[in-house]
């Protein structure tokens, strides 16, 4: 298998230039395999996944199958190393370049890549909400972790992901209430002998890929082991009135994007960073409301725009 080290690579050089590099390093006889490969003419043609083209009068149920069956088409990346570098305090429009450089490279993908992804293919359905969803799971004395985006269309919601696991992954917008899609989930991984221990949600993200407000990952921080399953549905339901009644109200200051971004005056040095300022302390433990706080503009400072 190939392996990508991004460390000390230009961010200009294409993801298969440096994973041509990185075999040149690593294998005994890298150059001339890395040769040899490259100039064979009888190599067989690896197919391409095609980005799904949605016609406006297409349902968003059937859009968010094409969007998932795209995802899937990528494959589950099993090398153990991650194509694509996600640092997720990156802004909103940072992570949707790195969604268009994904289905570019179209490489295998891990969890959080297709949520990026599936946050990416899914900006044009402004009618969809989309929040990500994380476990934590214990199984032969260790932990994984997993993550997916929930979605809600017309009160329904339903996930988008990619996982080792078929029942991990998708699940169509079909369920009443956030708890039973998480209490589907909860019944997948009991399949696979994997026990739930927390559930971490975010809020909706932002429909504008220029935005350069930060993804809200863990408004919410569910541990199973100290909520009893009624408090534990309760939690799920109270996140779920969060989200709606923070999209009824829409008061907040609308997000900044590239356009706007000269007009934002220069943080000033030492100043606090959005995830910064959303430490561990900050964040909603089990049972806790978050404080609101609509008002807060991201910082910019270290952000620069690709061109």
């Amino acid at each position: 298998p190939f392996f990508v080290n991004r460390g000390g690579l230009p961010v200009d050089e294409p993801t298969w230039e440096r994973m041509w590099r990185h075999v040149g390093r690593i294998h005994p006889d890298g150059d001339r395999v890395a040769q040899r490969i490259r100039g064979a003419a009888d190599l067989p043609k690896i197919p391409i996944p095609s980005v799904p083209v949605f016609q406006p009068s297409t349902p968003i149920p059937e859009r968010l199958e094409a969007v998932q069956r795209y995802i899937r088409e990528l494959q589950y990346n099993h090398t153990g190393t991650q194509f694509f570098e996600i640092k997720k305090s990156r802004p909103l429009t940072g992570l949707m370049d790195l969604a268009k450089e994904m289905t570019k490279e179209a490489l295998p993908i891990k969890c959080l890549e297709a949520v990026i992804l599936g946050i990416y293919l899914t900006n044009n359905m402004t009618t969809l909400d989309r929040f990500p969803i994380s476990f934590k799971t214990h199984f032969s004395g260790n932990y994984f972790r997993h993550i997916v985006l929930g979605v809600n269309f017309g009160g329904r919601y339903g996930a988008l992901g990619i996982s080792r696991r078929e029942e991990l992954m998708y699940k169509a917008p079909v369920f009443r209430t956030l708890s039973e899609l998480i209490f589907d989930f909860e019944e997948a991984y009991r399949r696979c002998w994997h026990t739930l221990k927390k559930v971490k949600l975010g809020h909706c993200v932002s429909h504008d890929p220029h935005s350069v407000e930060q993804i809200e990952w863990k408004h919410s921080i569910l541990d199973l082991d100290k909520l009893t399953r009624e408090d534990f549905r309760k939690e799920l339901e109270r996140h779920a009135r969060d989200m709606r009644l923070k999209i009824g109200k829409g008061t907040g200051p609308p997000s900044p994007t590239k356009d706007r971004k000269k007009d934002v005056s220069s943080p000033q040095r030492g100043q606090a960073s959005p995830h910064r300022r959303n430490s561990r302390g900050d964040r909603r433990p089990s049972g806790e409301k978050k404080p609101a706080d609509p008002k807060a503009m991201p910082d910019l400072n270290g952000y620069q725009i690709r061109v």
